[in-house]
């Protein structure tokens, strides 16, 4: 199969970086992350670059516009239940395609459930930054719903892809 993504390179940082070595030797053993970060997919948005994490240090979950459904509900769960993590947080992120065709009423085979959720959450708002915001904190408000017994943090934060910082 010839593919444009390749392992060789991080399998040679991995012989030559023995603290990560290290690092993922340990994860053999089992994972033990402290934080859930459920984000959109969109590629530009990598949370362990943007929180300077290693392997094994967050629990990512990515959906297109950070859209919690059922299948995002179960990993949750599993997160909470099994890893014990202690803190979620909803990322949201500026210049999202799936808030900016929900505002814009666009359509897909599939995404109609995950634009009609960001149309409920946002409801009229046409700003897109003000929309990813509004959809991260309901979002917030689902998970909270949902996990009422949930006894660790749960907060939202929005990327800012044009200056790479998190607020």
């Amino acid at each position: 199969m010839n593919t444009p993504l390749s392992n060789k390179q991080f399998l040679d940082r991995l012989n030559n970086d023995k603290e990560l070595r290290n690092r993922r030797d340990e994860l053999v053993k089992g994972q033990h992350p402290e934080t859930i970060v459920i984000t959109c997919s969109d590629s530009r948005v990598v949370p362990e670059f943007i929180f300077n994490c290693s392997l094994g240090d967050i629990f990512v979950i990515r959906t297109a516009g950070n859209v919690i459904n059922e299948g995002e509900l179960a990993t949750v769960e599993y997160a909470i239940e099994h890893l014990k993590v202690k803190h979620i947080i909803v990322l949201g992120h500026t210049h999202c395609g799936a808030v900016h065709a929900a505002i814009h009423n666009e359509q897909g085979r599939y995404l109609g459930p995950i634009l009609n959720r960001i149309k409920a959450n946002i409801s009229n708002i046409c700003d897109e930054l003000e929309a990813s915001k509004i959809n991260a904190i309901k979002e917030v408000s689902y998970i909270k719903e949902k996990f009422p017994q949930y006894e660790g943090t749960i907060e939202y934060k929005i990327y800012d892809i044009e200056t790479s910082e998190s607020r």
